[in-house]
This record gives C-alpha cells, structure tokens and sequence, in this order.
C-alpha cells in the first residue's frame, strides 16, 4: 500500500542538516521495497521509501557547518526521502548547480552517483576503451552514456526497445544493440569484433552473465549493477582464468556512511560541475506530483519509461 500521511517535524541529530524536500526521483528499488523484497537498511526508515532529494537546509544540528539554512542541496539517502522533510548527514549533502530546477535536481544523486562509482571507481575505464552498457534508457544508463562520453569512451548500448536506442541516440549513442532479438552477444561482435569490450557494466542480470564474459577482452572488467532479470546463473570459470576477467558486484545503499560520505565529496568536486557547464543533463521521462505516487511505481513497473520518474511536492 501506498498513503500519504502526517508524521511529527524530524529534528536534525549532531552533524546533520534537516532538507525541506521539494521534490524526490523514483527508482527500482523504491518497487521492490514496497513489495518487501528490498528492507531499508539499518537507520533509514521502513515505512517512509525514497532514496533521492532536491530541496533547501532549513535547519541545522549540532557541529553542522557545511550548509547553512537556504542552501540548495540534493543527494541520495537509504530512505525517507518522500517525505516533505528529511534529516540527513551533512558530509553525504551535495550542492545542487545554480542553473537547474529541484525536479532536475532530484533526477541526478542515485543514477549519476552509481554510473560515475561504476565507471570509474569500479571498472577504472580508460580514454579509448570500449564500454557495454545494458539498459541503456534506464536512469543509470542514460547517465553512465553520458559520463562516458565525456571521458572519449565508445560506448555500446543495448535495450529490449528499439525506441529506447533512438531516443539514447540523442545523448550520443551511436552502437545500439536490441536484445528483444536473439544473440545480441554475436551482434555485437559483428559491430566491434570478438572479445572487444575492455568493460561491461550490467544493470539486467540474470542469464546476461555468459554472455558477458564472452564480449569481454582478456583482463576486461564486469561490474554487475542490477538484478531484474533474476539474481541466478551459471558461469563458465574457465573462460574467467583464461582471459584472467574481473567480476565486480556493487551497490550504494549498503555501504558505511564513511564510504557515502567520500563518495559524495569526490563527486560533488568532479561532476556536479559539469551540470552547470550543461555537459550533463538530467533524463526526465515525467514529473508527477506526490499525490499520485501510486500511478508513477505503476509506470515505472511498466519497463516503458527512458530516464528517471520524478514525484514534486
């Protein structure tokens, strides 16, 4: 069930800033918790989902100097983060850029920060490589298309819609690859060759496995992001030996706040400004209003979106 309903002003605990939410992005996980296959993890609330926030500090606790009230900030949190008001960390707040609305804003912590750790921090892809990126459309692949780009990477997309791949076109996807159609691995190696991927960040899962190791060059990386399609298959470790491949599992939500914290601090110098310099941008498919909350998990369980969901207060 979903149900908007009032709960007691939080007040911001020692190192923390309390954030008047304007507005929140809607992710998976937000899905898979509400059907209690996804807890919130120790010190986010469990009845309260939400993982990203665009808004301003509006009040601030004790030893808080980072941000002072009127600051607009985002980032994103373990939960609570559809809510009007939401007490975070200060050391894990990231400047929201001048030149954007709270609804871009909001659109940008948890995809961008996970492309930019996964692209960077997990996979180290170099100037030059060659980058598999799975579901292309989604919030995260339309980011990590865009960073990509930045770093004179070639990117290869794939998605189960043909639409999708147009529409990531306009991002800067020029090898789009449809896995609605069968052997998208030996299509790919048409494109670019056998054993050609120097990286592979996997946001689907499941059976994708085999054949992502067989796309991989030898020492090529596999950083598996996401699970929709199922967290079970097989492997052939022998093809992991020979071309000595490194398979890399990662995820944001569960980590210390030390980790969060670093993380935030590193992006927060590194890309956010690029936002401002418009290098980046946000991918909205639609903005939704609180109230209908239910009819955004509703369309966004629907695979159909490209980019992110956004719910404004």
């Amino acid at each position: 069930m979903l149900e908007l309903r009032d709960r007691p002003a939080p007040e911001p605990g020692h190192w923390q800033v309390r954030v008047r939410v304007r507005a929140s992005a809607l992710n998976r996980a937000d899905l898979h918790q509400r059907m209690g296959n996804y807890p919130a993890p120790p010190g986010s609330p469990a009845d309260i989902p939400g993982m990203e926030y665009a808004g301003e500090v509006d009040a601030v606790g004790s030893g808080a100097t980072m941000w002072p009230v009127g600051s607009r900030v985002m980032g994103i949190v373990g939960g609570g983060a559809h809510a009007e008001l939401l007490c975070v960390s200060e050391r894990e707040v990231l400047p929201m850029p001048d030149s954007l609305s709270f609804e871009e804003g909001a659109a940008i912590p948890e995809v961008f920060l996970t492309a930019y750790d996964a692209l960077y921090r997990q996979l180290d892809v170099q100037l030059g490589e060659r980058v598999l990126v799975h579901a292309i459309g989604s919030g995260v692949g339309t980011a990590a298309l865009q960073l990509a780009r930045l770093s004179g990477v070639t990117v290869y997309g794939t998605s189960r819609s043909e639409e999708k791949l147009e529409r990531a076109k306009s991002l800067g996807l020029v090898h789009g690859i449809d896995t609605a159609a069968p052997d998208w691995a030996g299509r790919l190696e048409a494109l670019a060759g056998a054993n050609a991927m120097h990286a592979v960040m996997d946001l689907v899962g499941g059976d994708y496995l085999g054949d992502n190791l067989r796309v991989l060059a030898p020492r090529g990386r596999l950083c598996v992001i996401g699970l929709t399609a199922g967290r079970h298959s097989e492997i052939d470790l022998g093809v992991v030996l020979r071309n000595r491949l490194k398979i890399i599992g990662t995820a944001l939500r569960s980590r210390t706040p030390e980790e969060k914290a670093t993380l935030a601090r590193e992006f927060a110098q590194r890309i956010v400004p690029l936002f401002d310099s418009d290098r980046l941008r946000p991918v909205i498919e639609r903005v939704f209003p609180f109230e209908e909350i239910g009819a955004a998990h509703t369309e966004l369980a629907s695979n159909g979106t490209f980019g992110k969901l956004v719910l404004r207060w």
